[in-house]
């Protein structure tokens, strides 16, 4: 069974930074691909940055450009989303997804939110002004 679990989630001020990491457990898929996505009380979940593990190539969503960056350590099996300048709309749960083998995930965009995935419980950002 694939497992994902989030950590790194706190509170910060405004322009300050989190990395938040995500621990990938039995996930062979080498042909995957996994971003980080994030839900404020609310609003629908939203794609933040996604990562093609075979390319290496990554996409983010227009509001976290230049501000967030997605990287993967296959070493350690964790993604990692490290975010810099945050700001109180970046205040969400923030949860790390998989792709399933033969599903659709739309790596290719950040913004899109596949309807199966492998998902993680979440960890918690708060941005205060």
């Amino acid at each position: 069974q694939v497992q994902l679990v989030e950590s790194g989630g706190g509170s910060v001020q405004a322009g300050g930074s989190l990395r938040l990491s995500c621990s990938v457990s039995r996930y062979t898929y080498t042909g995957g691909c996994m971003g980080w996505f994030r839900q404020a009380p609310g609003k629908e979940r939203e794609g933040v940055a996604k990562i093609d593990l075979a390319a290496r190539s990554t996409v983010y969503a227009d509001s976290v450009k230049g501000r967030f960056t997605i990287s993967q350590d296959s070493d350690k099996n964790t993604l990692y989303l490290e975010m810099n300048t945050l700001e109180p709309d970046d205040s969400a749960v923030y949860y790390c997804a998989a792709k399933r083998p033969g599903l659709y995930f739309a790596c290719e965009d950040a913004a899109k939110v596949p309807s199966t995935a492998y998902w993680g419980q979440g960890t918690h950002v708060t941005v205060s002004s």
